[in-house]
């Protein structure tokens, strides 16, 4: 009775996960498929049923309140019955063309004694044909910053071997650092969404939480938000925002004018800049004195020292672009056509014969353009049209401000900009194209001030970084990845606490190969099981090398079963 109970629960199992996997399949999922028990099930109701009866509700797919993990009896016995129909010996199963179902992991509450948060089963192939079964366990403790917790290495070495009956055994370490915690600008923690951070491997682990060594593969992960107040470039990164509203306007009609980036009013500033340029009327050269270029400082006037050598004001803005400077403080729509009004008149009557770039399709420019034959078209600034103007200019300006820098740096070639200051495509698209530029301006400038990158590293980050923006549309949380020596950066985190440790101790090749994992980290290694200390330190400490962090620490093991 209790065989043919195992043996219409093992068939009910696989033949849930065969539809499971087959509708994955067809969907292709990115993430492996998910799936839950209900609440409703006390744990004395999950007593009191025979053990191996499956209930729909245990593979259910995952609802929104949150997966509920099992324990770790009744996760033993779907492992269990998981084995039996994944093994070709079992015919009394009666399945027909067995096929190889993808590995199971299931959750654990935790609530034996050695804190199983997961059960895992894998199968093991030849070509199209199951061999046998990888069984594994991960197990988690703390938080606590008592390393007398801590396992001996030594001792999980010998204990690897012993349970596989290994004569040889291979250690692999891996260690992360938080990079942008320990960089200081201006003796102030950088904390922002930002996170820069360097992971590190290396073959031959000598003790438990040890340092890298020099001879370790290191890559480092670049995660950038846009708009830290204490960014050398944070004023461009406001004048990116006066130009995104204008967008937003030009595309619902409805403008959200930022606080201007200048105290005295845009039309005063305009009306000055103007009046300026009537006692020139011999014409205007923006390449003269020293002292005009200096009078032009807008957007990179309070550029940081410490980045002024690889980010300065251009000397070439012209009349456009300069007048862009001047109307970035603009905060009404009447305040707007007040200053285009004061433009136009003076080009109509000739009042001012202003110098432009070449190759600017702007409205403005080809008002200018005309200008020079002594008639301009009559433009009618109402409904979008000064929105527009402004943007365009604006974009002109901006899109020069950036090829200026990876130009200037050697960070890239006018041909490999050209996508990202392209004219073929709409307006909205351009500016999305700015913002992209603007990132990876951000991020540069991030890894020269806090990380002291010189350009044998920004180099290759600039083309990563590229490549990317190519292909994908702005995306502040992804992470770019860099490949670089240790040495680079560990200065940053040699007196500093990993943010995660984990030691690897191997044996055996190919499908015999069995692992041990050791690890400790600042942040729970498992979503479905938190602490509210979370990554604290165990003092009150935030600076130096003397504090203790908190960490969580997981072992995983593994086992086999061979069919054959």
């Amino acid at each position: 009775m209790a065989a043919e109970r195992r043996r219409r629960a093992a068939a009910e199992l696989y033949g849930r996960l065969l539809r499971i996997y087959e509708e994955g399949r067809e969907s292709t999922p990115e993430h492996p498929c998910l799936f839950e028990r209900h609440n409703e099930e006390s744990d004395a109701m999950e007593d009191s049923k025979p053990d191996d009866a499956i209930y729909a509700s245990e593979l259910l797919p995952k609802e929104s309140s949150g997966p509920v993990a099992l324990s770790v009896r009744r996760a033993k016995q779907l492992i269990s019955l998981y084995t039996m129909v994944q093994n070709p010996n079992m015919t009394h199963l009666n399945i027909s063309d067995l096929v190889v179902l993808p590995p199971l992991w299931i959750r654990c509450d935790g609530s034996d004694p050695e804190h199983t948060c997961w059960l895992g089963a894998e199968p093991l192939k030849a070509g199209n044909k199951i061999t046998g079964i990888n069984f594994y366990m991960v197990t988690c403790d703390g938080p606590t910053a008592d390393k007398t917790y801590f396992a001996n290495l030594e001792e999980l070495k010998m204990a690897h071997k012993m349970k596989h009956h290994s004569s040889i055994v291979v250690t692999k370490g891996f260690a992360q650092y938080e990079l942008i915690r320990a960089a200081v600008i201006e003796d102030t923690i950088v904390e922002s969404e930002s996170n820069i951070y360097v992971d590190i491997t290396w073959n031959t682990v000598d003790k438990i939480l040890e340092t890298p060594p020099l001879v370790s593969a290191a890559t480092l992960n670049i995660t950038l938000e846009s708009g830290d107040p204490r960014s050398p470039v944070y004023q461009l990164y406001r004048e990116l925002q006066f130009l995104l509203a204008l967008a937003e306007g030009l595309k619902t009609s409805v403008t959200e004018w930022p606080e201007p980036l200048e105290s005295e009013s845009a039309v005063e500033l305009v009306q000055e800049f103007l009046t300026d340029l009537k006692k020139k009327l011999d014409g205007y050269c923006i390449s003269g004195s020293k002292n005009e270029t200096e009078k032009i400082k807008c957007d990179t006037a309070a550029v940081d020292s410490s980045i002024k050598s690889i980010f300065s004001e251009r000397g070439d803005l012209d009349f456009a672009e300069q007048l862009w400077c001047k109307m970035r403080s603009v905060s009404s729509y009447q305040e707007l056509i007040e200053c285009f009004t004061l433009v136009i008149k003076s080009l109509e009557h000739g009042e001012i014969q202003p110098w432009i770039h070449q190759g600017s399709s702007s409205l403005l420019s080809k008002l200018i353009q005309q200008s020079y034959h002594g008639k301009i078209e009559v433009v009618s600034l109402s409904g979008i049209t000064p929105i527009q103007m402004l943007l365009e200019i604006g974009l002109d300006k901006m899109k020069k401000d950036y090829v200026s820098f990876f130009i200037g740096q050697e960070l890239a070639t006018l041909t490999y900009l050209d996508y990202f200051i392209s004219t073929s495509v709409d307006l909205q698209e351009q500016v999305h194209r700015v913002q992209k530029l603007h990132h990876m301006l951000e991020i540069m400038v991030s890894c020269t001030v806090l990380l002291q990158f010189k350009h044998e590293n920004l180099f290759p980050l600039t083309q990563i970084c590229m490549k990317y923006y190519k292909e994908n549309p702005l995306n502040e949380k992804h992470v770019f990845q860099l490949p670089i020596r240790p040495a680079l950066v560990k200065k940053f985190y040699q007196n500093d606490h990993p943010e995660i440790w984990k030691v690897d101790i191997s044996s055996g090749h190919g499908q015999k190969e069995v692992k041990t994992t050791w690890q400790v980290s600042t942040n729970p290694p498992v979503k479905h099981m938190t602490s509210n200390n979370t990554g604290l330190f165990s003092d009150s400490t935030v600076n130096g090398s003397s504090e203790e962090r908190m960490y969580f620490i997981t072992m995983a093991k593994c086992s086999q079963v061979h069919f054959t």
